[in-house]
């Protein structure tokens, strides 16, 4: 079931409200100085004509096939900005732009139909390769480029392309420097080749279509995170965490007078996006299984009155951070289910 406790009242009002009614557009946001950003960077990377179309939909996206890029919508409401942020944690700026790149990678493979050529196919593979949610993957393999969370570039030969493309493409990234040595790196250099093959070249297919766009979003608000948020709940309901946490952190009997303490559920609230974010990153496991996760830890906590104590809260964190690293590495293993109560 999901819940929306966690929420703001001012966002809340939304709930009952049809998204198409909100009446948002992308170019009365912050989001439009990112989105020319984006083109600025484009143009520096020297791909003057190619500008993929940005819109508002129900998630980020890139329709196959289509050069066009489509924006969550809740980036474009602060009150639903609030409402996204309490359920799922919402994008940073930094975040925003690493998708944005990513999507564009889509667009220009779209926009040049670089899919169709032998050499696209040699070096990334098959496009028409099934899509697997849960695709296998090798951590720290060096024949792929690093950008999103969770080994993304090894879900499917076209995301491979997306993310060597965002790396490529994000000023900051240093990859001549950083993937120096790596398998990578011929991906790499194929889409500088190729941009600069490009760079004065119109695309062939250069306008493409929208998938679904938010003035067509008829659910109101509350159906779309009913219908779009994944249920973790079941997943750690029942878990055995009561041994460790009391492992992790003081139990009230054994808190001495000459020390400072803090409410361990403080502490957890405090570091839980950034636990969330790295153990998402490092173990590829879903982010909302991890986040629900630390959700359940947050209640436990609280619960049992736990404390931190304050000289020793960066210790206390690293022992949380390896052990919902174990926990969510132990469940994506398959090797033995998250550890249940007998």
């Amino acid at each position: 079931m999901v819940t929306f406790e966690k929420a703001p009242p001012e966002a809340l009002q939304l709930l009952p409200v049809a998204i198409r009614d909100l009446g948002l557009r992308l170019e009365a946001t912050p989001l439009a100085q990112l989105v020319r950003q984006l083109y600025a960077e484009l143009e520096r990377a020297g791909l003057h004509h190619f500008r993929p179309r940005c819109y508002l939909s129900d998630e980020w996206g890139c329709p196959s096939g289509q050069p066009v890029i489509g924006i969550p919508w809740y980036l474009a409401d602060p009150r639903a900005s609030q409402l996204e942020n309490a359920l799922n944690d919402l994008e940073n700026e930094r975040e925003v732009m690493m998708y944005l790149r990513h999507e564009a990678g889509h667009a220009f493979n779209y926009a040049y139909e670089l899919y169709k050529t032998p050499r696209w196919q040699e070096l990334f593979g098959p496009f028409r390769r099934p899509y697997r949610d849960d695709y296998p993957f090798i951590p720290f393999s060096r024949e792929f480029v690093r950008h999103i969370a969770g080994w993304y570039a090894q879900k499917h030969p076209d995301e491979d392309f997306a993310e060597t493309f965002a790396v490529w493409l994000d000023p900051a990234s240093r990859w001549r420097t950083r993937y120096a040595g790596w398998g990578a790196m011929r991906k790499l250099e194929y889409v500088e080749r190729i941009a600069q093959e490009a760079g004065d070249q119109p695309p062939p297919n250069p306008l493409g279509e929208t998938d679904i766009t938010v003035e067509e979003m008829e659910q109101t608000v509350e159906d779309y995170y009913r219908d779009v948020v994944r249920d973790e709940t079941a997943v750690v309901a029942g878990l055995a965490l009561d041994t460790d946490l009391t492992d992790i952190f003081v139990v009230p009997e054994a808190r001495s007078a000459g020390s400072a303490y803090c409410e361990a559920r403080e502490l957890v609230s405090e570091h839980r996006r950034d636990i969330v974010d790295k153990v998402n990153y490092w173990t590829g496991v879903r982010r909302t299984l991890v986040r629900e996760l630390m959700n359940a830890i947050e209640r436990r906590v609280a619960e049992l009155e736990l404390a931190a104590d304050c000289q020793r809260s960066r210790a206390h964190m690293i022992d949380l951070t390896a052990y919902v690293a174990t926990l969510s590495m132990t469940f994506l293993t398959g090797s033995k289910p998250l550890r249940h109560r007998r």
